[in-house]
């Protein structure tokens, strides 16, 4: 039987999900829309890697992204890293001279930097989802175009448009407002990809000095439009790993294997037929008010977490 180690990254707009015996080969990816439901993500990209492998050993399991206190508790873990984490090691495996990694993903944006394989600095978007995926999703279904098309129809443009990228409301109401005065959709398609790269680079790498090689991830960089502004922005040719919308992933199952385990915590495939749930609620136990989440297997709870003081959270005997 083949010794896996997999790796898992779940997102507020994706759950994605790798699997290798040896990181040179992806033996199976799986790339989900989390639709707010993560329970079920997790236990369908289970699902579709035992489908694509069939019966493994699995020697690791590392999880990333913001559900990764979940996926832990929910799979049995055996590294649990954050995204600058996870995206930084994936992003020094495929480009090991990597300086400057790009990741712009469902709803959130980050710029890592590294020197001599170091991350050395980070940031990530604030408030503003303007220029991530779910935004070009919604321009593009608003234009009645699909997300595939979108990069293609961008790369057509003779005279990219200028539009106001800083805000998500207002970048719309301005492609809105070129569209009535008649410009093409490929020239306002680009000079959204333009404008939206402009924001990235004024909030996100405001301060950062970007040096190449410049590694891009995440969801967004399949977007060839996208990818060109950044090209034309940076002056420098950026670098789209083949697994780019599983990067996090990737990183996850690298760390799994560093860490040289001498066996897995992992709960097994059969995970994939269990009940779990997850509820939240208030603690009245003090001012703060803390909003705990619940996270049970059937009726017996796994674990709680949320609370800042530990009344919760250090009272469950898994």
């Amino acid at each position: 039987m083949k010794k896996i180690y997999l790796g898992i990254d779940v997102g507020s707009v994706s759950t994605n999900l790798i699997a290798f015996a040896s990181p040179e080969e992806m033996l199976a990816s799986v790339y989900l829309r989390t639709y707010g439901q993560p329970i079920q993500a997790i236990q369908e990209g289970l699902k579709q890697i035992v489908t694509l492998l069939g019966k493994a050993e699995v020697a690791g399991v590392g999880v990333t992204g913001s559900g990764r206190a979940l996926a832990a508790v929910m799979t049995g873990a055996d590294v649990v890293k954050n995204e600058i984490t996870a995206h930084a090691v994936a992003a020094s495996f495929v480009v090991p001279d990597v300086q400057t990694v790009v990741e712009i993903g469902g709803q959130d944006s980050k710029l890592i930097i590294l020197r001599q394989g170091v991350v050395t600095d980070f940031a990530m978007n604030t408030v503003c989802a303007a220029g991530t995926g779910s935004f070009l999703d919604q321009q593009a279904a608003r234009i009645g175009i699909s997300i595939e098309e979108f990069g293609p129809q961008a790369l057509k443009a003779k005279n990219p448009v200028r539009i106001a990228g800083r805000c998500a409301v207002f970048a719309e109401s301005d492609m809105i407002h070129k569209q009535q005065q008649g410009h093409s959709l490929e020239d306002i398609l680009a000079g959204l990809c333009e404008a939206l790269v402009r924001n990235y680079l004024n909030n996100v790498g405001k301060g950062k000095e970007i040096l190449a090689p410049v590694v891009f991830q995440g969801g967004v960089a399949a977007n060839a439009g996208m990818c060109q502004a950044f090209n034309r922005a940076l002056n420098i040719e950026v670098i789209v790993p083949k697994q780019y919308n599983v990067m996090g992933a990737f990183g996850a199952a690298l760390l799994a294997r560093e860490a040289k385990l001498e066996s897995s915590s992992f709960r097994g495939f059969e995970l994939i037929d269990r009940h779990f749930s997850s509820n939240g609620f208030d603690c009245q136990g003090c001012a703060n008010r803390c909003e705990v989440v619940e996270f049970r297997e059937g009726e017996r709870v796994l674990a709680r977490w949320g609370d800042r003081c530990g009344k919760w959270s250090n009272a469950v005997a898994v």
